[in-house]
């Protein structure tokens, strides 16, 4: 029996890091973890048993319990979850404000279940240098989510700005990186990893929207220490097993605020005196945020 970290994930089969070696493994046919129901039991990062037969193949055996994990709702599929890495110290969520915009409605997505699945995040603002002339742009992003709590790192990879604060945060890490098609992410992993042998895609002129060039989650091992998970764009972010009254507790700005409502059990929609509504009143709290978390509490089971 052998142990070790898996490090690409093809969706049947699955390539894992032991002892300096890499093993071609298959994941046992029964293989499943107690309380998920994903349709990938197996993801990169996850710390595995695994046994080889005598062509040298691996069966992985079990997953060892997970620190944290990022999930989602599965495309197309109401009950299922597609569970994105394993065992990860940072999310790093790459967003762009042009060519292509990502939505607000994503990041607040994606930032929900990080604070749920005890993922710390940080924004990655890339292409900055496209907005050098619309500086209010930047500045009305950078007051949205960084007064919610959270670091944001405006970057540019074509010019290099940020980049030496992006391989600090990185280095020593097991970061996860995520975001929509056409954002900049394999850019990114080039950067950081040279060698790597990532596809980078064109924009779409037509729709302003980025092609999927990663088609697979994959582990690349940083010059000076630390991971960099790099998978496939994505463009739904849908919620799993959040409740509506819990759901404000993962917004951070809200968490804090709202402990000065009059009723215990507020859901910040409607009740008298409460504080939650008075600070976006004020602008304490980002109108598109708390836009985000009616949204999300209204959502039609698009994504539930």
């Amino acid at each position: 029996m052998k142990n070790g970290t898996v490090i690409e994930s093809t969706g049947s089969w699955y390539k894992v890091e032991s002892d300096g070696e890499r093993f071609d493994c298959r994941a046992r046919g029964k293989l499943r973890l107690k309380g998920v129901r994903s349709t990938n039991p197996v993801v990169v990062g996850d710390k595995v048993e695994f046994e080889l037969s005598e062509e040298g193949e691996g069966i992985i055996t079990a997953i060892r319990p997970r620190t944290n994990y990022i999930i989602r709702k599965a495309s197309n599929l109401s009950k299922e979850s597609h569970i994105i890495a394993a065992n990860v110290d940072c999310a790093l969520v790459v967003v762009s404000l042009a060519a292509p915009e990502t939505s607000a409605e994503f990041i607040d997505r994606f930032l929900v279940t990080a604070e749920a699945y005890h993922v710390p995040a940080v924004i990655l603002l890339n292409k900055v240098d496209l907005l050098k002339d619309f500086p209010e742009i930047t500045d009305a992003f950078l007051d949205t989510y960084r007064t919610a709590g959270y670091r944001v790192i405006c970057a540019s990879v074509k010019t290099g700005e940020g980049m030496d604060e992006v391989r600090e945060l990185v280095a020593g890490r097991t970061t996860l990186l995520s975001g929509n098609s056409g954002v900049g992410k394999s850019t990114l992993v080039k950067a950081l990893v040279p060698d790597a042998e990532v596809k980078i895609g064109k924009i779409s002129e037509a729709h302003l929207s980025g092609r999927h060039t990663t088609t697979f989650s994959h582990v690349y091992s940083l010059a000076g220490g630390g991971q960099l998970i790099d998978t496939p764009g994505i463009k739904g972010f849908g919620l799993i097993d959040i409740s509506p009254d819990e759901l404000w507790h993962y917004f951070p700005e809200m968490l804090r605020i709202g402990k000065g409502c009059k009723f215990y059990n507020c859901t910040h929609t409607h009740e008298p005196d409460c504080a939650v509504t008075a600070a976006v009143a004020d602008g304490a709290i980002s109108m598109s945020r708390y836009e985000s978390y009616l949204k999300i509490l209204d959502e039609d089971g698009k994504y539930r």
